[in-house]
């Protein structure tokens, strides 16, 4: 690649969160979308997905001739958030030499759950001479990298609160049915017991705060509870009384017994006060406050695009730590 040269990229999942990456891409002159992989949109150009500022190049189903047309750059992976799921593919970038950076939540600290896949993976990345990064809003930045951020500023850290509140209501039709919106509370007990329902990566978010504040959990606790509206609402969407609005979710981190991270997640149509917070016990103590939250899709867009020249120059199976506080 020709120095000066726009960075191409691969856009690979074109769901809601897939198409916002790639506006964000058409954003940054020093950025070029070299081709689309997406089998749900084959046959149809880029143009007719994101507009006419997109160029008109095929979207295809095949990913191999997309990474042919992207040498010395990345793939930006937005089709799922398990690690077990999205690995096949991560692998198929690498093998190509094709840096990866993925909204998939598991990848965020795919150590915590799949620990041998993971070192695999670095190494693989390591041998190709590429990256691969998950990132995203959360996890990727509001209950992981920003306390991480924040404890640079503090002595020995004694223990992290870290809380986010999220309106559904103006939020994707996915999100919602993400959260058990609509549901009666047996439907979504049940739902919950079988992972149908409930935010993906808040015990990664867990992992990210310990390693980044510097010590270690040892042991994880993960609640889910529903939402339940306690009067209608006209809506849009419209809400009755006793119906599952969304869920609330709080994972909790421990070391040698003693409770050091406290991670909690509302997402619920009609949320009060959204917003995100962080406390961080230790001295100076610090307490921030982000009054309506940072936006969810368009922002996890922004994080995925912006960390790409960054993550052009590591290698190995890399996280949002490794990242530069700025651009």
């Amino acid at each position: 690649m020709a120095e000066g040269a726009a960075i191409p990229v691969v856009l690979q999942g074109l769901g809601p969160v897939g198409q916002a990456i790639g506006r964000a891409v058409l954003e940054r002159p020093d950025l070029r979308i070299a081709a689309a992989v997406d089998p749900a949109h084959a046959g149809k150009t880029l143009a007719e997905l994101l507009g006419p500022a997109a160029p008109p190049i095929p979207i295809v189903a095949d990913a191999a001739k997309a990474y042919a047309a992207a040498r010395g750059g990345a793939v930006l992976l937005a089709t799922g958030s398990s690690f077990e799921a999205v690995l096949p593919q991560i692998e198929r970038a690498v093998d190509a030499k094709l840096a990866v950076i993925s909204t998939c939540e598991e990848l965020a600290w795919p150590w915590l759950h799949a620990p041998e896949a993971a070192d695999a993976l670095d190494a693989r990345a390591e041998a190709k001479d590429v990256a691969v990064l998950g990132v995203g809003v959360n996890p990727g930045f509001v209950l992981d990298r920003l306390p991480a951020f924040l404890a640079q500023v503090t002595g020995a850290v004694r223990h992290v609160r870290a809380l986010r509140v999220v309106d559904a209501a103006g939020r994707r039709e996915g999100l919602r049915r993400k959260v058990g919106f609509g549901l009666d509370e047996d439907a979504f007990l049940a739902a919950a017991d079988e992972g149908e329902v409930g935010h993906v990566g808040l015990a990664e978010s867990a992992a990210l705060v310990a390693a980044g504040c510097g010590f270690e959990i040892d042991e994880y606790e993960d609640e889910i509870e529903p939402v339940v509206a306690d009067e209608d609402v006209a809506g849009p969407p419209a809400v009755q009384r006793g119906q599952v609005v969304g869920a609330r979710q709080v994972v909790r981190g421990f070391s040698e017994g003693a409770e050091r991270v406290r991670l909690e997640l509302e997402i619920s149509v009609h949320a009060e006060d959204p917003r995100d917070e962080v406390e961080i016990e230790a001295q100076p103590p610090v307490r921030m406050v982000l009054k309506g939250g940072v936006a969810g899709e368009l922002a996890a867009a922004w994080a995925v695009v912006n960390a790409v020249p960054a993550v052009l120059e590591m290698r190995g199976l890399v996280t949002v730590l490794d990242l530069p506080a700025g651009r």
